[in-house]
């Protein structure tokens, strides 16, 4: 038990500290409220006037799989650098692991949660079937833009 007192000191000591300095912050911090503190700030924009939708979910679904592999990474470096000591149960824990989170990841995927901006439609390409023909070159349909009224230089001549 002895082995643990340094640990719980400093327990202690980092739950007086934080207590300590939350108490004095109460008590000595000056209070004049203002409308420009109460206002948000973001990155020295202000705001004039309030967003119109909420932000969107999808947005924190995806910063969520962002930390998910990023565990999932986290754990995998200890085990690529013991994966000799922990053997073949380091292996089949890991790689249940692996399956949990790509099973989380298709299951999201399934469900649309990455799927942004507008549903996307398929288009009918029969009405546009003449815009793809042998007859169509990239001379015949690319526009040079800045050509018109240039005199053609021979090529390898000087200018």
């Amino acid at each position: 038990m002895g082995q643990y007192l340094p640990i719980a000191v400093l327990l202690v000591l980092a739950i007086v500290f934080g207590l300590l300095s939350y108490a004095a912050a109460k008590l000595l911090a000056p209070r004049r409220p203002s409308v420009a503190k109460s206002a948000p700030y973001e990155c020295g924009i202000v705001p004039r006037r309030e967003p119109p939708e909420r932000f969107p979910v999808g947005f924190y679904i995806v910063a969520m799989l962002f930390i998910m592999f990023d565990i999932e990474i986290i754990f995998l470096y200890p085990y690529a650098v013991e994966r000799g000591a922990l053997g073949v149960y380091g292996f089949w824990a890991i790689l249940f692991f692996s399956v949990i989170f790509f099973l989380t990841f298709v299951y999201e995927v399934a469900r649309g949660g990455l799927d942004w901006g507008p549903i996307g439609r398929q288009r009918d390409l029969s009405d546009e079937a003449a815009m793809v023909s042998p007859e169509r070159t990239a001379a015949s349909t690319v526009r040079r833009v800045g050509t018109e009224g240039r005199v053609p230089v021979a090529a390898g001549g000087d200018r």
